[in-house]
């Protein structure tokens, strides 16, 4: 059945097609016209049927195919033709995903909008990868942050609030400063032999796992080549992947 909405910002997961919620599902079966981001895998974007248009509109650091304003106006515009609009997107809207943008425009421009959650990269990535986020005994709690900056800026984040040996630190879009991210972590007051693992194309059959002490992640980082989507978790409970790592592929 049509959603009665004209704009569906749909979380894509991310990437195992079998992580899709059976809504995301449904939206992507009904859609008119998927509007799609970088990071939605090629085999959800299998499900999407032929009839479906589809527009990509993918951003890489350094890189915006599609800039956000630019997206934004499409959304409204697409809407406007009577078009039952998806957008998908990698993991959750609301999780680093500038969902809450897309859907401040839309409201702006009295167009009704719903939002379907995803689950995000972090909750994904580290269960397929074998790290439980917390864990009785090595974390007593978990943070999010984006590793990456706006229009250039330099990354600014509270170091010496991150640097807390009890709490996992899951970095999105930390990959172009990871050599950064760690030097300023162990300055702040990490174990420079902190456990800490990249997860680079998590839940999907070329998901990769590079494991280093916090000051050596960087260059394993380099050494594995690692591009693309990039996961960072540092933390006690990296540890555990060595028994709990099940995803074989």
């Amino acid at each position: 059945m049509p959603s009665i909405f004209p704009v569906l910002l749909v979380g894509a997961g991310p990437g195992d097609p079998d992580l899709l919620t059976v809504k995301a599902a449904r939206a992507i079966a009904s859609a008119d016209v998927i509007i799609f981001d970088r990071l939605v895998s090629d085999s959800i974007l299998e499900l999407v049927p032929t009839s479906v248009e589809r527009v990509f509109a993918g951003k890489t650091a350094r890189n915006h195919h599609m800039p956000q304003d630019k997206i934004n106006a499409l959304l409204v515009e697409q809407a406007n033709l009577g078009k039952n609009v998806v957008r998908l997107k990698g993991g959750d809207p609301f999780v680093f995903g500038r969902g809450g943008e897309e859907a401040l425009h839309l409201a702006k421009h009295a167009i009704p909008f719903e939002i379907i959650p995803g689950i995000t990269s972090s909750a994904g990535c580290a269960s397929y990868a074998g790290i439980p986020l917390t864990h009785r005994g090595l974390s007593h709690g978990v943070r999010f942050v984006t590793g990456h900056t706006q229009d250039g800026l330099e990354l600014d984040l509270n170091w010496k609030s991150l640097a807390d040996p009890d709490t996992t630190l899951v970095i999105y879009m930390g990959l172009t400063h990871i050599k950064r991210i760690a030097i300023e972590l162990i300055y702040a007051g990490l174990p420079d032999d902190h456990p800490t693992a990249a997860l680079n194309m998590g839940t999907r059959p070329e998901q990769k796992i590079v494991k280093a002490p916090l000051s050596g992640i960087a260059d394993k980082i380099n050494e594995a080549q690692l591009s693309g989507a990039t996961l960072i978790i540092i933390g006690r409970v990296v540890e555990l992947s060595e028994e709990l790592a099940w995803f074989k592929h």
